[in-house]
């Protein structure tokens, strides 16, 4: 399956984070990180099962067993995890698999109950579970009769909390039709997190049902024992799969087919307020085994719904995959993009960004690394592709584009007419900027004025998704409008009302696209990029011309909204000239991205 490209290279041939003038340090280094974290570790031939990682099953387990081991038929994994772990570095040779990280097992333990080191995800003896469970209230209300209506089939995967079987309908009008079941045994929830996770997998599985790239979910059932998810079955594999039969990379065009699907899908989540968490290759199934087959994202049970402007706190995911804020506890939907960032670098180049032996070695390279595009086949890439990827792995998640945005990236945006979802990114930034001072409003349409077409690419269809009237405006009803048509029923009852009022400001007056500009363009998206300074003395030289005005420190604070409490002379000195009492380049910038009471304080303090 193209496993092995020519020589067999060593582990620490593969590690990016190892030279052979180091490699006897790091061999010291790496046995006793081993030992200090495990303890004892999985070795290969006492981990029969290489679906799950003992120690964390909502975390990729090593590629030690999976490369090499017989691939899970058709639907492997469908809806329940990955039966396959992660591709290995060049795709060449197994590695040792990684030893927990300490700071995991609380989470671990509190999300599945009492988890000792070396326990199993799904162990045999599950006496003591059934005892600490039994106060829980284990009915989920869901249908009855799952075993009249479906006749189960072959196991095809384990994954974080349960196991997904094929199916053949009984009776009824789709008689004879195979789908997957998800099974959640009910003795495995002995917490109330975990039997809220499963409430909440087949909530939001309903809240998404209907987008192409969704795995298509029917009903959920239960008995005594178990929680059954009936979804449709995608019998073309997994895109790991793929990756590997392709010997570990993917040509541009290809990558953009992939892309598109996966971008797709997520935007939709996101905009309906849903971060997926555990987005990569072993989670998109195709639906057929033909090479142009639909893409399919599955497995929600570690997902969540998320209101726009909360955070997240859980860390959740595959240590590969996760986002450098996911470690810091401190999320949200953009921690999916960073996801998609890591499987855009393994499609283009068939290696990871971030390789270590073990996961808190991974976690490391995640928070401080930065990932090679000097080594081949990135020297030979497009310079588009190169940017595209680093726009996704952006360490600052503001920084980040989002799903939306990375449609419109001059590397994909011109494949195969794509068509731009509404992004959720809007409408925070037109909440912020109706709550800022007319001289951040100034100093935002300046800098609106240096937008590249590129640039103004997105902003122009979002704008259009939003109906303007034959005058080129917008109002409050526009916005209305446009999420009731590209949101689920869920998401108006959950977050569309909250959305309207937060921009109740326009409800009374209209925006036009100029202005609509200055309220959407990211500043700290434009501060990532390369010609940032540019843009910046371009939008200074415009707002000196049009919207600078001498001004006094005590104006400037209020029309920043600082608490009294705060000393501005101290904070805010720098912003004025001293000559004319106008506002300095410095205190420019410093206004686009405006100011709080918390930081102003912590500025002062700082000084």
């Amino acid at each position: 399956m193209g496993l092995c490209l020519g020589k067999p290279a060593s582990a620490e041939s593969c590690d990016p984070f190892s030279s052979p003038s180091h490699k006897k340090k790091k061999e010291e280094a790496t046995k006793k990180e081993t030992e200090a974290e495990a303890g004892a570790t999985v070795t290969e031939e006492k981990a029969p099962r290489p679906w799950a990682s003992p120690f964390f099953p909502f975390y990729s387990p090593s590629p030690a067993h999976s490369l090499f081991a017989k691939r899970s038929p058709s639907a492997a994994s469908q809806g329940g995890g990955s039966a396959t772990s992660t591709p290995g570095r060049f795709f060449k040779r197994p590695f040792p698999p990684p030893s927990p990280a300490k700071h995991i097992r609380a989470v671990l333990a509190r999300r599945l109950g009492s988890v000792k080191p070396n326990e199993a995800a799904i162990p045999a003896d599950d006496r003591e579970e059934r005892r600490a469970a039994s106060g829980l209230d284990k009915n989920f209300g869901f249908s009855k009769g799952f075993a009249s209506k479906y006749e189960i089939g072959e196991e095809v995967g384990r994954g974080h909390f349960g196991y997904t079987c094929t199916a053949k309908v009984k009776k009824g009008e789709s008689k004879g039709q195979q789908v997957a079941v998800k099974v959640i045994p009910k003795a495995k929830m002995t917490t109330a997190i975990a039997t809220e996770d499963a409430r909440r997998e087949v909530k939001i599985l309903r809240a998404l049902t209907g987008h192409n790239n969704l795995v298509h979910f029917y009903d959920a059932y239960e008995d005594n024992d178990n929680v059954y998810i009936i979804m449709e079955l995608c019998e073309g594999g997994e895109l790991l799969d793929r990756i590997l039969s392709r010997g570990g990379t993917y040509l541009e065009n290809d990558a953009k087919a992939v892309m598109l699907q996966i971008l797709n899908v997520v935007a939709f989540c996101h905009l309906q307020g849903v971060v997926h968490r555990d987005l990569k290759p072993e989670n998109f199934l195709f639906t057929s085994k033909d090479e142009n087959s639909q893409l399919k994202a599955i497995d929600f049970g570690l997902s969540d719904f998320v209101k726009p402007d909360e955070r997240l706190n859980d860390i959740v995911g595959s240590a590969y995959y996760v986002a450098p804020e996911v470690l810091h506890r401190s999320y949200s939907t953009e921690a999916d993009v960073w996801s998609i960032g890591v499987i855009a670098y393994i499609l283009l180049c068939g290696s990871r960004p971030f390789w270590a032996r073990t996961e808190s070695g991974i976690f490391k390279a995640v928070l401080k690394a930065d990932p090679s595009f000097t080594e081949p086949p990135w020297p030979s890439m497009s310079p588009e592709a190169k940017d595209f990827v680093k726009r996704l792995l952006s360490k600052d998640p503001r920084r980040r584009m989002t799903a939306a945005q990375a449609l419109c990236h001059p590397w994909i945006r011109n494949y195969n007419d794509i068509k731009v979802p509404l992004d959720i990114l809007v409408f925070r930034l037109i909440k912020s900027y109706l709550r800022s001072s007319s001289l951040r409003k100034a100093a935002l349409r300046a800098l609106s004025k240096t937008l590249t077409v590129d640039e103004l690419f997105y902003l122009k269809r979002q704008f259009a998704l939003l109906e303007p009237t034959k005058h080129g405006s917008i109002n409050l009803e526009n916005i209305k409008m446009a999420l009731m048509k590209n949101v689920t029923d869920q998401m108006k009852e959950l977050h569309v009302q909250d959305i309207l009022v937060s921009l109740g400001a326009l409800q009374y007056r209209r925006m036009d696209f100029d202005e609509f500009c200055a309220a959407t363009l990211s500043v700290h998206q434009l501060e990532g990029l390369d010609r940032w300074e540019q843009h910046a003395r371009c939008a200074y030289e415009l707002f000196e011309k049009d919207g600078n005005r001498a001004i006094v420190i005590e104006e400037l604070a209020s029309e920043l909204g600082l608490s009294p409490s705060v000393p501005v002379h101290v904070v805010l000195r720098d912003w004025i000239r001293h000559t004319d009492g106008k506002l300095s380049f410095l205190g420019f910038v410093k206004l686009l991205h405006g100011v709080s009471s918390r930081s102003a304080q912590s500025l002062a303090k700082a000084r």
